[in-house]
């Protein structure tokens, strides 16, 4: 009887394979195992296209940097005509977004040579400092800032003055002298500070204004525009020392 019953598994094992090799379609079988390899393996080489082309995208962001680099150095009111002190250069990046208070964050950092008080600005005009830079972002204050401070001089007269940042109405101009000639529409820029840090001489801050009238102030004061679009920042340069060789 167990004979028996094992000569039949084995007979019906025979006609199983009879029926699989002669009747059983298996080229479709291996077809579709093969499109789904074929996929999968698609879908590899797809992912490895994929992180070639982020590779370079990022080429990519880095030559289109460059090229802003020397848009900003080319351009009417550039860089290069800004009087930047020898040894420095610009540093292009992007505003990626906004802190609290007058304050942006840029996608340049101290790999870039981004460091603590150097100058940011852009084809308008100033724009700020780094407060703090890390690896590949950096903080910029803005000019209109309640803490900023910067040494200017009115273009044609040559007075001297300084720049303060006041909350809500952009930035307030107190010139040493109280008689000295002033008038709405004159250009205001940066007087420079020594080393170029945080500010370097001859960008355009904005111009006049409001004339103030303050009886018996020590100065002679005015509220003036920013020439930089504050509130919709994209391109700027960081001002930063060239890289020793």
């Amino acid at each position: 009887m167990r004979r028996a019953l094992v000569l039949l598994v084995l007979a019906a094992s025979v006609l199983l394979v009879v029926i699989d090799r002669t009747l059983t379609p298996l080229a479709p079988v291996r077809e579709a195992g093969a499109s789904v390899y074929g996929a999968v393996e698609s879908a590899v080489a797809t992912a490895g296209r994929a992180f070639g082309g982020e590779e370079r995208l990022r080429e990519l962001e880095r030559e289109n940097a460059a090229l802003r680099a020397r848009l900003l150095s080319s351009g009417t009111r550039s860089v290069a005509r800004l009087d930047v002190p020898a040894g420095h250069q610009g540093v292009a990046a992007h505003v990626v977004g906004f802190g609290r208070g007058p304050s942006v964050t840029i996608d340049a950092g101290a790999s870039s040579g981004v460091a603590r008080d150097v100058t940011v600005l852009n084809a308008d005009g100033l724009v700020g400092k780094v407060t703090w830079a890390g690896a590949s972002t950096a903080s910029v204050s803005l000019i209109t800032d309640a803490g900023s401070s910067i040494g200017a001089r009115v273009t044609g007269s040559g007075e001297l003055g300084v720049v303060t940042g006041v909350p809500g109405e952009g930035l307030r101009l107190s010139l040493f002298d109280p008689n000295a000639p002033l008038a709405v529409g004159d250009q205001v820029v940066t007087l420079g500070s020594a080393g170029g840090r945080p500010y370097v001489a001859g960008v355009v801050i904005g111009t006049v204004a409001v004339l103030e009238s303050t009886p018996g102030a020590a100065g002679r004061t005015a509220l003036v525009r920013p020439a930089a679009r504050l509130s919709a920042l994209g391109p700027v340069a960081v001002i930063v020392p060239e890289p020793e060789r």
